[in-house]
């Protein structure tokens, strides 16, 4: 893909932002709430933006997170010494989406990108599942039968909701880009 230019970068970095503030407080939605899309903001953020923007972004999570523990009464129930890894599955989704960054412009690179969201949709699930899980301090005896049934119960979750985001980029991504290329004349 092509660099983007400035004024591209701030409306796209500013609409990830918005889409960060209003979906990042509740993690899997419900009736009222949509799904997170943070994990999808830092792919999104690696594939179109400037390394600046990903400090924007570790920033602009952790500010949420504060302000949602400390101001809207959401649960610290996940505010653990483990935390601090939740950066570290940030910036896996965010390499993911600078790989994916250099994928071809045809349909096999479509499936690339969408290997690679996976791919790193699941490094980051495991990077922050499992320093919560055997770093948090909340389960009093980990094992590794334990931790595998975490996998089965929150990892579709995070991956769905995800992968929802990122297919909507993707479709959002066609349109725009098929409005610049010239019609064809028979």
């Amino acid at each position: 893909m092509r660099f983007l230019s400035p004024t591209a970068q701030t409306l796209i970095g500013l609409g990830l932002v918005a889409l960060m503030l209003t979906t990042r407080f509740h993690h899997f939605g419900d009736v009222l709430h949509l799904p997170d899309a943070s994990w999808a903001v830092f792919f999104l953020a690696g594939f179109y933006l400037a390394a600046p923007w990903l400090g924007v972004f570790l920033v602009l999570a952790v500010a949420i997170d504060v302000a949602a523990i400390g101001w809207l009464g959401v649960s610290d129930y996940c505010l653990t010494p483990a935390y601090a890894a939740l950066q570290l599955a940030h910036l896996a989704l965010w390499m993911g989406g600078r790989l994916a960054k250099r994928a071809r412009q045809d349909a096999l690179g479509l499936l690339h990108i969408g290997g690679l969201a996976v791919i790193a949709t699941v490094m980051a699930f495991i990077i922050s599942n499992g320093s919560f899980y055997w770093f948090g301090g909340r389960v009093g005896a980990p094992n590794w039968s334990e931790f595998a049934q975490t996998f089965i119960d929150y990892l579709p979750g995070f991956t769905v909701a995800t992968l929802f985001y990122l297919a909507l980029a993707a479709l959002i991504h066609a349109v725009l880009t098929a409005r610049r290329r010239p019609l064809p004349y028979a």
